[in-house]
């Protein structure tokens, strides 16, 4: 069974900086891309940043050079590092797998951020 888990949600003021980990298999690592959604309150959820299997990095325009997606491989984690956050940034996010078997989602983790 797929298991994503995300982690590093919670509150900060406007300008504040948080990180987001989204812990998964090898066998995601290894087979599929990663990337993270996010739903703000009363929205649909909309793409934030991928990582793609080839290396390539996206990012929704509205992050860029804000956002930066990583990953650490040994240790089966993929990062959201989220710096000079605004309070339009405020969501769920959701850590996501897009493999050939089909996408998978975890569970999300809240982010509010403050005026």
């Amino acid at each position: 069974q797929v298991q994503l888990q995300e982690s590093g949600g919670g509150s900060v003021p406007a300008g504040g900086s948080l990180k987001l980990s989204c812990a998964a298999s090898k066998w995601i690592f290894d087979n599929c891309g990663m990337g993270w959604y996010r739903q703000p309150p009363g929205k649909e959820r909309e793409f934030v940043s991928a990582l793609d299997g080839d290396g390539r990095k996206r990012y929704r325009d509205s992050v860029k050079g804000r956002f930066t997606i990583s990953q650490a491989y040994t240790k089966s984690l993929l990062f959201l590092q989220m710096n000079k956050l605004k309070t339009e940034d405020t969501a769920v996010y959701f850590c996501t797998a897009y493999c050939t078997a089909g996408n998978y989602w975890g569970q999300g983790t809240q982010v509010t951020v403050s005026s």
